[in-house]
């Protein structure tokens, strides 16, 4: 929905700009404003910026089209009204004191900020933002009114979430909805193009998290008891450590690209496959020894089904973490026969289970 504020500064071909408004728009200018006939409203062919200014309005003036960028950052405004249509490139209303969004345009291609204000709503946000987003450290307390496509980063951190509601679903870069009070991910993003960021929650589940995330998935510092709902794809580094409760990893990716790090143990960038885990098993603490053994991939069971649907691949897996696998485990994994003289990996496969 549009929220368009009627004012005009032109009407009935005569101009009602006053020497100060016209100096002002000069100063942030490089004198390539002029008023529209058509709407009566102020159009700039480059860009505007009257960051830094100690403003608490924008004079009564009432803009139409920029075609490059603008900024009105750094100031004490408390209301959007007579702020552009459409902005061909960037919007920055940052570290002002709005407690709305309304009278934003509905159009930018660049990026759009409004981090450090007062909101407690994002209504009036535009719906498309071709590059980032960033309304952090606000008084949100939802996402309703947020853009629903963003074509770069979305930055919805330092806030008083308690739902993900309403957020973007398709999200181009990085999406970081950290330090607020999620309580669940329901709502968030299901397509992120590079890192996820849902850290100093109050969540108890990653249920609702995409299931790919191309970059690193950051989850520590909140309550979880387990790793179900978590992304199984992650293309970076994994990090669920500061989860006093975490005492599972039932749900954890099956691929990581970078860092699995947890409270108890670490994992190189590499290592997060069969050889890293059984290492874990065989050389780590007792606390990373316990929560390992709760990995579902590192059941015999699992083994089993994965040995049946690719007997070679999974008989390639298990070569590189035979040797220290515990004994109890081993003796519960069923080898096709032929197999191992195959590969010629193991020995001692008279304790094994053959089918």
């Amino acid at each position: 929905m549009k929220h368009l504020f009627p004012f005009r500064v032109y009407e009935a071909g005569t101009s009602v700009l006053t020497p100060r408004q016209e100096a002002f728009l000069n100063s942030c200018t490089k004198k390539t404003w002029s008023v529209n006939p058509g709407t009566g409203l102020v159009d700039v062919r480059g860009n505007f910026n009257c960051g830094n200014r100690r403003l608490n309005t924008l004079l009564g003036i009432s803009f139409g089209q920029v075609r490059g960028e603008f900024f009105c950052h750094n100031n004490r405004l408390t209301t959007l009204e007579g702020a552009p249509q459409t902005v061909g490139k960037n919007f920055y209303c940052p570290n002002n004191q709005l407690t709305s969004l309304i009278g934003a345009p509905q159009t930018v291609s660049g990026v759009f900020r409004c981090e450090n204000n007062q909101l407690t709503t994002l209504e009036g946000a535009p719906q498309t933002v071709n590059e980032n987003f960033f309304c952090g450290n606000n008084r949100l307390t939802t996402l309703e009114g947020a853009p629903q496509t963003v074509g770069g980063h979305f930055y919805c951190d330092d806030n008083r979430l308690t739902t993900l509601e309403g957020a973007p679903q398709t999200v181009g870069g990085i999406f970081v909805c950290g330090n607020n009070q999620l309580t669940s991910l329901e709502g968030a993003p299901q397509t992120v193009g590079g890192n996820f960021s849902c850290y100093n929650n109050q969540l108890t589940s990653l249920v609702g998290a995409p299931l790919t995330v191309d970059g690193y998935f950051h989850c520590y510092a909140n309550y979880l008891t387990s790793l179900v709902g978590a992304p199984q794809t992650v293309g970076g580094d994994f990090h669920c450590e500061n989860n006093q409760y975490l005492t599972s990893l039932v749900g954890a990716p099956q691929t990581v690209g970078g860092i699995f790090q947890s409270d108890s143990f670490e994992l190189d960038p590499g290592e997060w496959n069969p050889s890293g885990w059984v290492k874990i098993l065989s050389t780590g603490k007792p606390a990373a020894r316990k929560l390992m053994k709760t990995l579902p991939y590192l059941q015999p069971d699992w083994w089993n089904s994965e040995l049946q649907r690719d007997p070679g691949k999974t008989v390639h897996l298990l070569s590189s973490c035979w040797n220290r696998m515990p004994g109890e485990m081993k003796s519960q994994i069923v080898i096709p026969p032929g197999y191992g003289d195959e590969f010629g990996l193991f020995s001692g496969f008279d304790d094994l289970g053959l089918f």
